[in-house]
């Protein structure tokens, strides 16, 4: 009998593990392969970054209450964050499409209308892409390219010990904004006139369905001279995202949980959903902010820049990656991404 191992019991980031290790490096032009957000391959006295997402109906977005519009819009600031976590912006992206008959032309335009939307927003060029038919539902596969001098590209495996870590913006506003959405969609099933009852809770849709491409951050960190010495796009969830940096890295970290960025709304929310907001902000996922390390001496100039939240510092590996109380104890992180934590 064929031997059948459940990926359950890699985790999503063993099961990558496993399949890549396999992958031989064949040419000089190949800086960084997988494992980073996003490939380095050489461009002349530049470097190329190159990144891929997959989006599938039922499993990244629901059209029950996705927009198709406000999805073209996700779907480039998901593929266009990778490039950005390696310290460099977007310049173009190819879409490739797989859509069953239950679309028709108006509703691909409606989708495209979302892309070209974000594609002006941010500076970037709809360069090409692929169609074909799908059995059901529709597919999205997202392609994105960026440039970057190779000196300032900011890698995954550069975080030292006594680096502070950085963040962007705020966490788990995108997954109480999916679980709202989710609660409306369940609150109205059958109903012949559906009015779903969003007020109050405007921050946590807009993080849902049109989330922010933070290229401010990364033209911010150039303008004060500053290369992360590690960093990652926050799509995962805080704890999930802090593992993979402290695995590439080889280090620990310490998260300090009343320096976690929340928003009132999220914790409004979580009331109501008798759900804690901290678990929300550790493994909800989707919110697509910048997690990044700097010298302890850079603390000023990070400070300076605004938006920025020092949540922690790292650590030697044997500490461990831990989520630090008030109190002072420690609690270490764990992520469904991941068998056992650090």
């Amino acid at each position: 009998m064929e031997k059948h191992t459940e990926i359950s019991t890699l985790g999503e980031f063993g099961l990558i593990d496993k399949l890549l290790a396999g992958a031989t490096k064949h040419n000089k032009s190949t800086l960084c392969g997988a494992g980073d957000d996003a490939a380095v391959l050489a461009s002349g006295q530049k470097a190329m970054l190159l990144s891929t997402d997959l989006l599938l109906e039922g499993i990244n977005f629901d059209l029950t209450y996705f927009p198709l519009k406000h999805l073209g819009y996700k779907a480039v600031v998901v593929a266009c964050s990778d490039i950005l976590a390696m310290n460099a912006l977007p310049s173009a992206i190819t879409v490739s499409v797989g859509v069953s008959s239950k679309f028709g032309v108006e509703q691909l335009e409606e989708l495209y209308a979302g892309i070209h939307a974000a594609c002006d927003e941010y500076s970037i060029d709809l360069v090409g892409g692929d169609t074909s038919a799908s059995v059901n539902g529709l597919t999205l596969s997202m392609t994105a390219v960026g440039y970057a001098e190779r000196k300032k590209i900011a890698y995954r495996n550069g975080a030292k010990p006594t680096d502070i870590i950085c963040l962007t913006g705020d966490l788990g506003a995108a997954y109480m904004g999916l679980h709202l959405l989710e609660r409306e969609k369940r609150a109205l099933d059958g109903s012949p006139n559906p009015q779903p009852q969003f007020k109050g809770y405007e921050y946590l849709l807009r993080s849902q369905l049109k989330p922010e491409l933070r290229t401010d951050i990364i033209k911010h960190l150039a303008e004060e001279e500053i290369v992360p010495t590690s960093m990652i796009d926050l799509s995962d969830g805080l704890a999930s995202d802090v593992l993979q940096l402290c695995k590439a890295s080889g280090c620990g970290a310490h998260i300090y949980l009343e320096r976690i960025p929340i928003a009132r709304e999220v914790h409004s929310f979580a009331e109501e959903l008798n759900s804690d907001p901290v678990v929300a902000a550790l493994n909800g996922g989707d919110d697509h902010e910048l997690l990044f390390t700097v010298p302890v001496s850079m603390y000023e100039k990070v400070v300076k820049i605004g938006g920025i939240d020092v949540i922690g510092h790292i650590t030697e590996r044997e500490k461990g990656a831990l989520l630090v109380t008030p109190d002072g104890s420690g609690i270490r992180l764990r992520s469904q991404g991941f068998p056992e934590g650090l």
